[in-house]
């Protein structure tokens, strides 16, 4: 009888949770990228802040919404695929202005067709296609070549996707691909630490909410009976995440070589 009579709470309690951990699902993978805009924007400096980690992260995203298309996942993780997209645009936005402000070359690249008035008036230009030079590619002049890019990555895989919605396997295949390519976030700052023997620069604590947050994401999957590749993947990460908290510990306590390189500010991840 007293357990019966306890439902009346439980049951409002239970819902709460849910609703608490589908919002953190949606906006937890943001919190990091807020104090980063916010210090890029203070101090009209990105050079801590990798435009790389918004390419992969739009992948990610992009593919995972392709993903919903064939296999209808909770609304959650849609809409955090959503939420990320549009952060990224705006961390590119920002970092573009304040990079193109701060240039000493006058020179502009472009993913587009190159615009004559752009270039250096000394060079003719050299692109009148699109600019696929790896030595340039992500490193444009203007945030709107960024949206034509993503644009038509989304609209070539979108259309794939569409022809091939049908097949089982194409569509696990993209939910994998989806999930993998956000899960390798982590892996060139884990070779970067290897590279360098020391992590100087990384913050403790931005390594442990990386941890955290993959953990709780993975837990999330795992409870919600999301797909296998989320919850695979979601290990993935977590892995990563506490082989460079592994690093943190061994270069911190046993130094492998006198740090010769300039330190760099901590690197930007999703949760």
């Amino acid at each position: 009888m007293e357990l019966g009579g306890m439902e009346w709470l439980l049951v409002p309690v239970q819902q709460l949770v849910s609703w608490g951990a589908a919002v953190a699902m949606v906006f937890g993978g943001v919190v990091p990228y807020i104090p980063q805009y916010r210090d890029i924007r203070r101090t009209q400096n990105a050079e801590g802040f990798s435009t790389y980690v918004c390419l992969v992260l739009l992948i990610a995203n992009i593919l995972r919404i392709l993903f919903w298309f064939g296999r209808r996942f909770e609304s959650p993780l849609l809409w955090q695929s959503i939420i990320m997209i549009i952060t990224m645009l705006l961390m590119l936005k920002l970092c573009t202005e304040v990079r193109v402000s701060n240039e000493l070359n006058v020179k502009r690249r472009s993913f587009a067709a190159a615009d004559s008035k752009d270039e250096e008036i000394k060079a003719p230009p050299k692109r009148s296609y699109l600019d696929f030079d790896l030595n340039y590619f992500w490193h444009w002049s203007k945030f709107t070549d960024y949206v034509q890019c993503v644009l038509t990555f989304t609209g070539v895989t979108g259309y794939i996707t569409y022809l091939w919605l049908d097949s089982f396997l194409f569509v696990e295949t993209l939910g994998f691909l989806a999930v993998f390519t956000e899960a390798m976030l982590g892996v060139p700052q884990l070779y970067r630490n290897y590279q360098n023997r020391s992590t100087e620069g990384m913050s403790i604590k931005m390594v442990l909410m990386w941890t955290s947050g993959d953990t709780f994401k993975t837990v999330y999957f795992i409870l919600n009976q999301a797909p296998f590749q989320f919850s695979i993947c979601g290990l993935l990460q977590v892995l990563v995440d506490i082989a460079i908290l592994l690093q943190v510990y061994l270069y911190s306590y046993y130094p492998q070589k006198p740090v010769s390189h300039t330190a760099h500010p901590a690197s930007t991840k999703a949760l």
